[in-house]
């Protein structure tokens, strides 16, 4: 062990309180800063699940259409022309919609229902763990998450309710579909999602348009807008970056997020530095003894970050243990926190810089220090 590291770690663990105190102060800060960020990225993820799990090359949606959730409704007759198009060798409908669900034990709570029909490539529940896709063809069959299953008041195949005095039963059941609005997704075929949201015949949500290899998107794209009115054609990126920006940032919820984890990096950063300051000038009359027999102001400086950079190691250590019992208790809940490796590294470097800055005042106060305070003394 250096001699610097040595005096670091001896000046902060020598008053315990104090040292305990830090440590509280950086978990408390990245702990929050974990929950903010780990809610916000799984809210990014929630709110483009469908878009993602679709194979659409392009998706045409009612114009000025902000979100997936957003419903809206396109002329079903229009998929004639859409398939008239050089490139385009499908067109899928699809139907979305809130409606009501009626709980078998009493009482009603809202679904969100996406009708698609099971032979062709549309949105289709994935990671389904009971039952199957093509069961959902049949009159008044349904997908539901386990997730919800308290909420809905089923849970296994076979199980029954009711949409809008419409008789349905549970034909599958997935694992991992969250709604970022904690409304429950129930998947279904496209004639059934007609008669749970009340959409006309003659209408759909979407068309999900797949393209011959090698077909020019902006092509199409352009011929789309010219024979249909009143539409936009959103190739899967687009269409992904408009509901995150509609969710994350125009409902404030990704601001409120942010504003969370960066007061907890500020409360973070000014324990750690009243902290650092208050070791530091208890210590006055030994870095002036160091100065007066010839120390560098460098190495006086790598004294007080080594005392910085160990408060950061330590306090992020537990901060991560604490981090991980949360990610996994909430990982079945319809809010699960999410923690990537990419997170988990940008948390230790905020870690290391907010401990770093907190380091500032303290060598300020070193940098003042007279040295002929040591013989004073």
């Amino acid at each position: 062990m250096s001699l610097t590291f040595k005096l670091a770690s001896r000046n902060l663990f020598q008053d315990r309180l104090r040292f305990v105190a830090t440590i509280v102060g950086i978990v408390f800060s990245i702990v929050l800063v974990t929950i903010q960020l780990g809610l916000f990225l799984s809210f990014e993820r929630m709110v483009t699940a469908m878009i993602d799990h679709t194979s659409a090359d392009l998706w045409i949606v009612t114009l000025g259409t902000k979100c997936f959730e957003d419903p809206s409704l396109l002329d079903a007759r229009d998929q004639a022309q859409i398939l008239s198009i050089r490139g385009v060798i499908e067109s899928v409908p699809v139907v979305i919609g809130f409606t009501q669900w009626a709980v078998p034990s009493g009482g009603v709570t809202p679904v969100f229902a996406i009708g698609s029909d099971a032979g062709q490539r549309g949105l289709h529940p994935w990671n389904v763990v009971q039952g199957s896709l093509a069961a959902l063809s049949a009159q008044g069959a349904v997908a539901i998450d386990k997730t919800y299953s308290n909420r809905l008041g089923v849970s296994k195949i076979g199980d029954s309710a009711e949409i809008r005095e419409q008789a349905v039963r549970v034909a599958a059941v997935t694992d991992g579909i969250r709604s970022f609005t904690t409304t429950p997704y129930i998947f279904t075929s496209l004639a059934n999602a007609r008669s749970y949201v009340a959409t006309p015949p003659n209408k759909v949500s979407y068309f999900l348009l797949h393209v011959s290899p090698g077909t020019d998107i902006g092509a199409v794209r352009e011929q789309l807008l010219t024979k249909l009115a009143k539409i936009e054609v959103l190739t899967p990126d687009e269409f992904r970056s408009r509901s995150r920006a509609f969710w994350l940032f125009g409902t404030g919820a990704g601001a409120a997020l942010f504003a969370g984890a960066l007061l907890g990096a500020i409360v973070g950063t000014v324990i750690v530095a009243q902290t650092l300051y208050s070791s530091t000038k208890d210590h006055l009359s030994e870095f002036a003894t160091l100065r007066a027999i010839g120390s560098s102001s460098g190495y006086i400086h790598k004294v007080i970050i080594y005392q910085a950079l160990l408060s950061a190691v330590i306090g992020f250590g537990l901060a991560a243990c604490i981090g991980l019992v949360v990610v996994r208790s909430t990982a079945e809940t319809s809010l699960p926190i999410v923690m990537t490796p990419g997170l988990t590294l940008g948390l230790f470097l905020l870690t290391v810089l907010m401990c770093i800055l907190s380091a500032t005042a303290a060598i300020v106060k070193v940098l003042r220090i007279d040295p002929a305070v040591a013989f004073r003394q």
